[in-house]
């Protein structure tokens, strides 16, 4: 099978080392050298993030808590302070965003940074090896890189080059890097992909360069395709250029102007939940909160606050309704509201697994789960679902489409 591709770019992918347990060494460099464990100080909480030291006696994120101190009784076990990673976080993106002409933020420490042409001035190598150090300088945070032809063999380059450490594969030397790998190396390739992998005797990112594609397309289907050609480093996946706008909104719209308070607390807490569903179906995180409100004399008002990277229903509904609060001063009739989230990130960690609300994210993941299986209006917080004749029309934007005029 032929695939007419030009390997022309060049891909930096930063990824920040363990960074929860990173910053927290930042703060108490007693830390260094001991296994820490971020997300979880009682009994049934999750590993948001562990230590190189800690990840020796097997745990990993996701981990269960109780299963983490049977294997590391010795470890320090913290909650986590989502503000001071979400200030990293920021602090890594403004030094990347002034000096790198593309960039992608793909979750709140992972980065790809398209580097092509500039090997005409400075060297793609030299340029990013200096960010690299730069950042390292600036920070004080740990990190690995890949440096290469596309995002798939940049990501698994930076994942060989941990922890702290940098490797450049030039487009002559990506299969022979590729090849012995073990496939679980691959990006896409989850347990039950590896099991079908394993029965096909596919156990190196090498045999599944040499299988036969057509068989692996029948068994795989797309996805199937999609894994042969990373493996052979074919991928022309585009980095998605990072914008601090990109925002997910919606507004309502009553059909006679009111000041029925009740009505409107429930109004905005329906939603919120729903972005935030719609939010975490999508895999974002959002470290900015914005609440609008438009008068019967069509004057506007609108209140943004800046919180730590969350997808969390409990903490989004509090500060959207503190907003509402601090925005609604006039004692007029409202003719419309609206809720958007912005500063949107991928979000690879299960953060919302923070044992301090264990009751909130259980209640919350029992929610997703209803609304994903009988919809998403199938189930809301009591004091969020309000009668529907209170209003007449409602916009939902996506990442940045804007609904109409209001």
């Amino acid at each position: 099978m032929q695939d007419n591709v030009k390997h022309a770019s060049d891909i930096l992918h930063l990824d920040l080392d363990s960074f929860f347990v990173s910053v927290e060494r930042l703060r108490n460099p007693k830390l260094l050298g001991k296994p820490v464990i971020v997300g979880g100080t009682g009994s049934r909480g999750v590993v948001a993030a562990c230590s190189y030291e800690a990840r020796a006696y097997g745990l990993h994120s996701a981990m269960p808590i109780v299963t983490a101190r049977k294997l590391c009784p010795d470890g320090i076990y913290l909650s986590g302070d989502m503000d001071s990673y979400s200030k990293y976080s920021a602090l890594v993106t403004d030094i990347i965003a002034e000096k790198s002409p593309v960039f992608e933020k793909a979750s709140i420490d992972e980065f790809y940074i398209d580097i092509s042409g500039m090997d005409r001035f400075f060297g793609t190598v030299k340029w990013a090896w200096e960010l690299y150090e730069h950042i390292k300088k600036e920070t004080g945070l740990p990190m690995s890189v890949g440096l290469s032809v596309n995002k798939t063999v940049s990501k698994i380059a930076t994942n060989e080059a941990k922890p702290n450490g940098k490797i450049h594969i030039p487009e002559a030397e990506v299969k022979s890097f590729l090849h012995p790998l073990d496939i679980r190396k691959m990006p896409m390739v989850g347990e039950v992909t590896h099991r079908f992998m394993l029965d096909m005797g596919i156990d190196t990112i090498g045999k599944l360069m040499e299988f036969p594609v057509e068989v692996i397309q029948q068994v795989l289907g797309k996805n199937g395709l999609s894994l042969w050609r990373r493996a052979n480093g074919i991928d022309n996946s585009l980095i998605v250029p990072y914008e601090e706008a990109k925002s997910i909104s919606t507004e309502s719209t009553f059909g006679t102007d009111t000041t029925d308070m009740k009505m409107l607390h429930a109004t905005l807490l329906g939603m919120t939940e729903k972005l935030a569903y719609r939010m975490r179906t999508d895999n974002r995180m959002t470290s900015c909160i914005a609440v609008k409100i438009r008068y019967s004399n069509f004057d506007t008002k609108t209140q943004q606050v800046s919180i730590p990277y969350t997808c969390r229903d409990d903490v989004l509904i509090k500060t959207v309704m503190a907003l509402f609060e601090k925005c609604y001063n006039q004692r007029l009739l409202i003719r419309l509201v609206g809720v958007r989230f912005t500063n949107l990130v991928h979000a690879n960690y299960q953060l919302t697994l923070f044992d301090q609300a264990e009751k909130q994210t259980k209640l919350m993941f029992a929610m997703d789960y209803l609304r994903k299986r009988y919809g998403i209006d199938s189930i809301s917080r009591a004091n969020g679902i309000f009668n529907q004749q209170h209003r007449n029309e409602e916009t939902t934007s996506l990442y940045g489409t804007k609904g109409g005029k209001k």
